[in-house]
């Protein structure tokens, strides 16, 4: 038998131990940097001053980053919504989840749409559920798009959610009463981007000891295009100020028209409330003495629409905008903020995606990489911090599908300077060099049929080893 001083002492060592590991582990949450995600429904490459806008006024995005770096070759992973905000969040190309097109969305024509799922799986390990596991607190505002009940923000990692549902828009637009059931209506008139503000405000408030994940994912510059009449007014007196455009207002883009010049007021205004409610934001971070502990991210879903629904901006020098593509459509504004690691105003070309968020934010906050969840994703710390680049890699698209903007089926892959677009309902391919070509103007496919080849066996190559989904005939279709 042990004498009662050993056990006394063993029992203290025992204690004393666990005492070191549990305030060990409350330094190593503590000092876990906390993580903003801003992410923008619609807005194009070329909507931010910072990007190259004259008529959108963005100073707080703008000053963002200018504490930050920009990325200029940024895509998201697909042209429309649901896709992408999935890759966000699973670190997976859509194609290999099978969730190609935004929820909701069903169009046959020549083709039948592929087959795909319209939520994002629970067997999913999202971002949020890796960084709750981390004692992150995670608050979710806004749009969610990612499937129906039980397939909610709740049931992804989220510990707050405010607004987030089904729908893809405000079902009763931008002013309450707001017909949202994961948002109680505020006074009538209230404007829906302020309101998930105040709420993101709280949130801060609420989770100032950290660490946070706040996930603003704004339904702003979805349609509808309603903004508040004092703003639009402001735009409409600029727009009628500015001089005739020097190029065409419009411009063909398959059956549809593709806007070309910037100059809509709502949408401006609209555009205008993000950057506020952006500005907001940061300004409860710098308020709670937080800005050096904070890691800010803003992105976009897909690109500009330009092509349907209003028309509402141009993505010029880009080809067309959302439902293609083209790289109007798929290539984002993407800002990336990190205090103390980033070099202020520094910009990187780097072709990135979407699904590379997972493990960059994973990296950034100290932890362990999950390999087998984002799969389609790289770490981007090298370029954040300068010390290095990210090795070369080929990106790929794949949207099976009609959406609502004129666009038929089509898959794309980018390989460094290259891009190969192939539409699915005759096999037409288009190859652009798009350090040249940017506007993708000149189909190379003719002059440079080595490349074409090349690009098109690894596309095929690379949709028959993520199992994606392809449409098929539709036996009922008649040419009009």
């Amino acid at each position: 038998m042990l004498p009662a001083n050993k056990t006394v002492l063993g029992n203290t060592t025992f204690t004393f131990l666990a005492a070191l590991l549990l305030l060990s582990a409350t330094q190593a949450q503590a000092s876990r940097p906390n993580i903003v995600f801003f992410l923008v429904d619609d807005m194009g490459w070329k909507d931010l001053g910072c990007f190259g806008s004259s008529f959108y006024e963005t100073p707080n995005i703008d000053k963002l980053a200018a504490s930050g770096m920009r990325f200029t070759n940024a895509y998201a992973a697909c042209p429309v919504c649901s896709p992408t905000r999935a890759s966000i969040l699973a670190g997976k190309y859509p194609a290999r989840m099978n969730t190609t097109d935004y929820f909701g969305g069903q169009r046959k024509k020549k083709l039948l749409p592929a087959p795909y799922i319209q939520r994002m799986p629970h067997e999913e390990v999202t971002l949020a559920e890796t960084l709750k596991e981390a004692r992150y607190r995670t608050g979710f505002f806004g749009k969610w798009h990612l499937g129906r009940a039980p397939f909610t923000p709740e049931s992804q990692g989220f510990d707050v959610n405010k607004g987030g549902f089904w729908r893809g828009h405000p079902p009763k637009g931008y002013f309450a009463p707001y017909g949202n059931p994961k948002l109680a209506d505020g006074p009538k008139g209230e404007y829906l981007t302020e309101r998930l503000t105040t709420e993101a405000l709280t949130f801060l408030d609420e989770s100032k000891d950290g660490p946070f994940l706040l996930y603003f994912s704004f339904y702003t510059v979805h349609t509808p295009l309603q903004a508040k009449k004092d703003r639009t007014a402001y735009y409409k007196k600029k727009r009628d100020a500015l001089p005739e455009p020097q190029g065409p207002r419009w411009l063909p883009e398959g059956k549809r028209k593709c806007r070309q010049v910037q100059d809509h007021a709502r949408y401006a205004a609209m555009v205008e409330a993000v950057d506020v409610s952006v500005g907001h934001v940061l300004a409860k971070i710098d308020a709670l003495g937080l800005s050096n502990d904070t890691i800010v991210v803003l992105f976009s879903d897909n690109g500009g629409l330009s092509t349907s629904e209003g028309h509402p901006t141009s993505n010029v020098p880009l080809r067309a905008g959302k439902g293609w593509l083209y790289e109007g459509g798929i290539r984002e504004p993407m800002i990336v903020r990190w205090p103390g690691r980033t070099k202020p105003g520094s910009v990187t070309d780097v072709p990135v995606i979407s699904t590379d968020f997972y493990p960059t934010l994973l990296q950034m906050a100290g932890l362990a990489p999950r390999p087998r969840q984002h799969l389609d994703g790289v770490s981007l710390v090298p370029l954040l911090t300068g010390s290095g680049t990210i090795a070369p890699r080929t990106l790929y698209w794949h949207y099976p599908h009609y959406g609502n903007q004129g666009a038929t089926p089509a898959c794309a892959i980018r390989d460094g300077r290259y891009k190969l677009i192939e539409w699915l309902e005759d096999g037409r391919t288009e190859v652009f060099d798009l350090e040249a070509d940017i506007g993708e103007r000149k189909n190379l496919v003719q002059s440079q049929p080595v490349l074409a080849k090349h690009l098109r066996d690894k596309l095929v190559a690379w949709r028959a080893a993520v199992d994606a989904q392809m449409p098929s005939p539709n036996p009922d279709w008649k040419e009009k």
